[in-house]
């Protein structure tokens, strides 16, 4: 309500005037509706599901202990399942640079509130791309932090091995700002581990052999990505890389078991209310009722061989930059087709955090729709910070407007 942010401003106020350093004052965002903040229903835009908390995550006591107001709670795909932002009763969230196309999910209402410039930040999550593929469509930054480096103590698990809070800027220098807020350990949940900041120097830049990079026929991204690696090229030295086994691992998150762990955060529900699920998110999570242990077994095992194949990489290139996203598609497109033309958004994304790596999603120029195209830079685990550098330097030669 309008009255509690003023009172809410009015605190910070009172904190500054008694001497508080607050890196954050008065500083307005907003939070995707699968974090809890205390006093807000979080619905994971299932008003079946809905519930309101005692307590805020854990990212948004820090937040708020910073001097910044939350504003409210954004739309998403329901349950964090999608890469479009159209799977949720509550509408779908625009691009807001082109009403007719989609704002990329699942954390579509944070990234277009910060795109509309109605927050100065938003957070999101990330699982399979959620906080990266919405960046790249709306020309912002989006930090996707390793994994346990932000709690994830209250956030509705789409996948809890995987599960990445994340935030959609303007700029590095806010993503910078939030993540020195935000980032710590919290032994309150189990997956939050000790912070970390690895060096990297961008010398050798990996990126996918001609042959295996997938526009979809979107001849403008292909243009926009070449022009991004001519950019590159000023700052390291570009090699081509085998995607193949990075593609292979990608396919486990959504052809292999881990849909089942999708499965095992809407068991209760599936059960009991099935009927209240998003019929596409429906389909998908359903899936992993099928899963048997053996398979999920055999899944772990080729993961690790894959993840073993993946950190040798980092022996020979010292940053992989690759597009956010091949393409991007209409609303109308999308509910149309809404699972194959999901999976194309994923093609570049869904690696990341099965293989425990950082990524940095960067604007990279305009389609002439007005939507943004984008590339993420990647790193090993811990290479957050150094990301953040790597991208400056990026910018600073693209030529964008």
């Amino acid at each position: 309500e309008p009255d509690d942010v003023i009172a809410a401003a009015r605190a910070v106020d009172a904190r500054v005037a008694a001497g508080e350093t607050l890196p954050l004052a008065g500083v307005p965002f907003a939070a995707k509706d699968n974090i809890d903040v205390a006093g807000l229903e979080t619905t994971a835009a299932c008003p079946a599901f809905a519930y309101r908390p005692e307590a805020s995550a854990s990212v948004i006591e820090r937040l708020l202990a910073a001097g910044a107001i939350c504003m409210g709670k954004t739309n998403l795909d329901q349950f964090a399942t999608g890469l479009n932002g159209t799977r949720s009763p509550y509408g779908a969230p625009r691009n807001a640079y082109n009403l007719s196309y989609v704002s990329g999910g699942s954390s579509s209402g944070s990234a277009s509130a910060t795109a509309a410039g109605l927050v100065a930040f938003a957070l999101g999550t990330d699982t399979a791309g959620s906080g990266r593929v919405p960046a790249a469509f709306q020309h912002l930054i989006g930090f996707k932090p390793s994994k346990g480096r932000w709690s994830n103590r209250g956030l509705v698990p789409a996948c809890r091995t995987l599960d990445c809070i994340t935030v959609f800027t303007d700029d590095t220098s806010d993503a910078r700002l939030i993540d020195g807020v935000v980032a710590g350990f919290d032994a309150a949940d189990a997956y939050s581990k000790p912070l970390a900041d690895r060096p990297l120097a961008p010398r050798t830049i990996g990126v996918p052999r001609r042959d295996q990079r997938l526009f979809f026929g979107d001849l403008e991204s292909e243009y926009l990505y070449d022009r991004a690696l001519e950019e590159l090229a000023g700052l390291g030295t570009l090699v081509e890389i085998d995607y193949a086994p990075l593609q292979e691992a990608a396919q486990l998150l959504y052809g292999g078991p881990w849909v089942a762990e999708r499965t095992a955060s809407l068991a209760d529900m599936l059960a009991s209310n099935p009927d209240a699920i998003d019929p596409t998110v429906r389909e998908i999570v359903s899936e992993g009722l099928e899963t048997r242990a053996v398979d999920l077994f055999n899944g772990i095992y080729r993961l690790a061989e894959l993840k073993r194949h993946a950190d040798t990489l980092w022996e020979s290139i010292d940053m992989m930059v690759f597009p956010t996203t091949g393409t991007t598609y209409r609303v109308a497109e999308l509910r149309a087709a809404p699972i194959a033309l999901n999976s194309a958004l994923g093609a570049y994304t869904n690696f990341v955090n099965l293989l425990d790596m950082a990524a940095l999603a960067v604007p990279a120029g305009t389609r002439a729709n007005g939507t943004g195209f984008g590339i993420t830079l990647i790193g090993p685990a811990d290479t957050d910070l150094a990301l953040l550098d790597a991208a400056d330097a990026y910018l600073s030669v693209a030529d964008l407007p």
